[in-house]
């Protein structure tokens, strides 16, 4: 059986990375709230450092290498907002970081990533099995980018956050893709509201999560095609796997049409600029499949603003 991250492991996380990170908004949305018969608020980690909630994470991940750890250097892999969080992070410790990419991966993303000083391997096969050859040769220490308790430990600020701000919060929605986020809000939603709801969405075409769920066991996923390539992850975890069987209330699918209509609307109606992997989170509301309650106060993640220009041009 996997052991559950607690309550106590977000609130150290938080110690952590205090002073590090941005204690993002609460920002309300009337119109969007309405239309889903709810008090609708948006909590924009797009505006985090690095331009998503990853760094949270990240950075208590690496507070706890050893220095021989920290002087060998780190390894990932990722689709792109992991990456730059762990090439910045990285850069905080003066540890050298390596990323492996997948050859598709938003440039936006991958000469971000470099920006933050990160050395990027890009890659046409399994990410993963990749990542592990270089951690092999080069000695190097696996930072996961979602199935590690202290990954998920600080990705949980994120919920402490919501339930200071917002006491009455009746429910939170989380986009996902590796699930390190929703299994890190759900311990700390439910650590300090534990009647609040914790509900997930993943995009259909890339539905890991759901389908591991299903099975009951993590799976791996060939087939995957989204727009919301922060929610494309190729395997579900056995730690995040295990706090959203325990935790979570619903995990749901939307379509990539429906998330193109939430990105859109937020960006219209919030002022906001959200990557499709933070729109989703809306599109999964909007949708009407959660059992939200009329008048319910519902806040939604918003975990991501690295937007690619060029693909954002071919959504519009």
């Amino acid at each position: 059986m996997t052991d559950l991250i607690s309550l106590g492991d977000v609130l150290a996380a938080r110690d952590v990375i205090a002073g590090r990170v941005h204690r993002t908004p609460i920002l309300g949305s009337t119109m969007l709230g309405e239309r889903a018969g709810l008090r609708l608020l948006f909590k924009p980690e797009l505006l985090q450092r690095t331009g998503s909630f990853k760094v949270r994470g990240v950075l208590n991940a690496l507070h706890h290498l050893s220095a021989e750890e920290r002087q060998r250097g780190v390894v990932s892999l990722s689709a792109g907002n992991h990456a730059q969080a762990l090439a910045w992070g990285a850069g905080q410790y003066g540890i050298p970081a390596v990323v492996v990419m997948p050859i598709g991966a938003p440039r936006s993303k991958v000469e971000a990533t470099r920006g933050y000083g990160g050395e990027v391997v890009l890659t046409e096969e399994d990410l993963l099995e990749t990542c592990l050859t270089i951690q092999r040769e080069r000695d190097l220490t696996l930072v996961h980018p979602f199935d590690d308790p202290r990954i998920i430990a600080g990705q949980g600020t994120v919920g402490l956050e919501i339930v200071e701000d917002v006491p009455d919060v009746d429910a939170v929605v989380v986009s996902v893709g590796g699930g390190g986020l929703i299994s890190g809000i759900a311990t700390a939603v439910k650590g300090l509201r534990p009647e609040a709801k914790v509900f997930g969405v993943e995009p259909e075409g890339s539905a890991v999560m759901r389908k591991s769920l299903d099975r009951g066991e993590p799976i791996v996923l060939e087939d995957r095609a989204t727009i919301a390539d922060g929610l494309n992850a190729p395997f579900a975890g056995r730690h995040t796997l295990a706090h959203i069987q325990a935790r979570v209330d619903d995990l749901v699918l939307v379509s990539d049409a429906e998330i193109v209509d939430a990105l859109l609307l937020i960006l219209a109606r919030a002022k906001l600029l959200a990557e499709p992997a933070a729109a989703a989170a809306l599109a999964g509301l909007l949708a009407g499949d959660l059992h939200v309650p009329a008048g319910a106060i519902v806040v939604c993640i918003l975990s991501g603003g690295n937007v690619d220009l060029e693909r954002l041009k071919e959504i519009l």
